[in-house]
């Protein structure tokens, strides 16, 4: 047998698994990404999800993928990959379209028989004809060797073909010169109360890179380069979790103990999981009945005291509308997630999109102004997570946290943070100066507009706060007309004030651009690696993203002022576009829309970038 010499040394390598959504395409995408980030690669993954549930197995609607890249300088999972794992030919057919031209595929060729062809739609018994592939072919027997594999461990059938994944994962590890033993670790996590289903897994994950190092046939293998990272403990993680873990930390640095109130929906379920686990730090995590119910939860919680959240996606915003309605009335802190998905109404509930930003600004009755905020990436949604919850309680005000399903459900390689990176939010108590002469009120506020947080049971702070408009400072009811406009132009104020609180616009890209592309939220790798070619290839184009929506940085509009194009990029049809132009009417902005339920892809803005800065 020869041995391969056909390496390929790459700063950056993209995998894709898919397979029928039992067959563990996640789990096996997930350790691949951890073990990776553990060698000191970047990563970033994309989970793509089917929309419908349980399809039926080996058909067009029930696969489901995982991408993820590896290496340096990643800042997304890559608009086609190096390698592609089909575990069916529903999977091939779906997902060959993102497979690199000379790239290599690897396929369970036991399933691709005459009846799983049939249930995939091929009109041909040669399916890599059929599809036009021009790919380095690697067809495996893994039905077949997974059970030989695990012949006598006195599994049943069926747990032995949920081993597939594992060995489909160890023939990845030969390709990328992955360590085995990380790969057990995490397989000994995962299964740590079920050591035979482990010790299956782990027979299983040797067999399938023993049978890369043994194939026959001369295939590509890769050398993935690695960065320098700051010191410190790495690990993988997605964004949802992220956003959980940040507002722990939030609750620990206010003093005040963590409170969630949440009704389950996707892709937001996540972060009531993970907050559901943390007993042990002091969490409430309270499952509702509904939206509603979640929401005004949480503003009791809040009222009483504590660190108060709801977490949802776009259908459960729009319930929740009157309750935040009630928290700004009442200026209480309260922390809303809404991990954006496809709509309207049920709309697209695994897909992606940008589209709940006019929702989050102006969707409520009245004047209900409220800061809004939008984490950039998986790690940013810890970082935001935090700032959320700053804002919210150092400002006495709701809070939107922007998320959505690609960076929730994505992950990238994250540095635990140490004791003090992260400052202290100062929890505005009532002084106690004014509890003893009896001066507080509700409402008399502080040199940021805030009012001050009592804790509930707080001897001399007895209130009453509700949805009817209150006085200015007495916090008694009223319908005086003047005072109701005092108190709406008071608490329009108080959101602008946060502007002087938040960081200055940063901009990347050509110092001498004359070109400014914009985007928000999870968009940002994209428009990074796309800004990042056109700059190489000679083109003078910067990059500003926003985390901070409302308000706006303060020095949002010298920026633009410096640039004789600007284009706002945007998963929508150009909500923030038009935002901006409400704001900055002598400007005009440009704009690149996808409404796909699916990322962009650094190609598709390079290519219209390009197109508008001819124009």
């Amino acid at each position: 047998m020869l041995e391969n010499t056909n390496v390929k040394t790459l700063d950056k390598v993209v995998v894709r698994f898919s397979g029928d959504s039992g067959d563990g395409m996640q789990l096996a995408g997930t350790i691949f990404t951890n073990v990776s980030a553990g060698l000191g690669n970047q990563v970033s993954t994309f989970p793509d999800y089917p929309a419908e549930i349980r399809a039926p197995q080996g058909s067009l609607g029930g696969v489901s993928g995982f991408q993820v890249s590896v290496g340096k300088g990643v800042h997304t999972p890559g608009d086609n990959c190096d390698v592609l794992v089909s575990m069916n030919a529903a999977a091939l057919k779906t997902n060959h379209r993102f497979l690199k031209p000379g790239g290599v595929i690897v396929v369970d060729i036991d399933s691709f028989g005459e009846s799983d062809l049939k249930k995939a739609k091929y009109e041909t018994d040669n399916p890599f004809e059929e599809l036009g592939i021009k790919a380095q072919v690697v067809e495996v027997p893994l039905t077949t060797m997974t059970r030989a594999a695990l012949e006598g461990s006195g599994l049943d059938n069926k747990s032995i073909l949920k081993c597939r994944n594992i060995f489909a994962l160890g023939l990845v590890c030969w390709l990328f010169d992955r360590p085995l033993e990380a790969v057990l670790h995490h397989l000994k996590n995962k299964f740590a109360k079920k050591p035979a289903v482990f010790e299956a897994n782990a027979k299983v994950l040797q067999a399938g890179y023993n049978y890369g190092h043994n194939i026959h046939a001369s295939v590509s293998t890769y050398r993935v380069e690695t960065e320098n990272p700051r010191p410190g403990i790495y690990t993988d993680i997605n964004g949802n979790t992220a956003t959980a873990w940040g507002l722990i930390l939030a609750s620990e640095k206010c003093g005040r103990p963590l409170f969630l109130g949440s009704y389950p929906i996707t892709p937001a379920t996540d972060i009531l999981h993970e907050l559901a686990k943390r007993k042990d730090l002091g969490v409430k995590a309270c499952q509702m009945e509904d939206e509603i119910a979640g929401v005004c939860s949480a503003i009791g919680a809040s009222f009483a005291g504590n660190l108060a959240v709801t977490s949802t996606s776009g259908p459960g915003l729009a319930l929740k509308s009157e309750g935040i309605g009630l928290a700004v009335m009442a200026e209480l802190p309260l922390v809303v997630i809404d991990v954006q998905r496809g709509g309207p109404s049920t709309g697209l509930p695994t897909k992606t999109e940008q589209t709940d930003l006019m929702q989050a600004l102006y969707g409520r009755n009245g004047e209900s102004p409220v800061a809004v905020v939008a984490p950039a990436s998986p790690t940013d949604c810890f970082d935001m997570a935090f700032e959320a919850c700053r804002i919210a309680v150092e400002h006495m005000t709701p809070v939107i946290l922007l998320s959505d399903a690609f960076i929730g459900n994505g992950s990238s390689a994250w540095r635990v943070p140490e004791a003090g990176d992260y400052p202290t939010i100062k929890t505005p108590d009532v002084p106690a100066e004014l509890l003893a002469n009896g001066t507080w009120r509700p409402y008399l506020r502080r040199d940021n507009l805030g009012r001050y947080w009592p804790m509930s049971g707080t001897e001399g702070a007895t209130h009453r706060l509700g949805g009817l408009e209150k006085d200015a400072v007495t916090g008694a009811i009223s319908n005086d007309p003047v005072n109701h406009e005092k108190m709406v132009l008071l608490r329009r104020e108080k959101i602008q004030r946060i502007a002087t609180d938040i960081p200055a616009l940063e901009v990347l890209g050509d110092k001498d651009a004359d070109t400014l592309l914009i985007g928000w939220g999870g968009t940002y790798g994209h428009l990074h690696s796309a800004v990042d070619e056109l700059c190489a290839a000679g083109h003078k184009v910067a990059l500003a993203h926003f985390r901070y929506i409302n308000p706006l940085p303060a020095n949002t509009a010298e920026v633009f002022s410096r640039y004789k194009r600007v284009i706002v990029a945007e998963l929508n049809t150009g909500m923030f576009a038009d935002y901006l132009q409400s704001r900055f009417p002598e400007k005009l902005f440009m704009r690149i829309n996808k409404i796909q339920g699916q990322p962009f892809a650094v190609s598709e803005l390079v290519e219209r970038t390009l197109a508008l800065m001819e124009k």
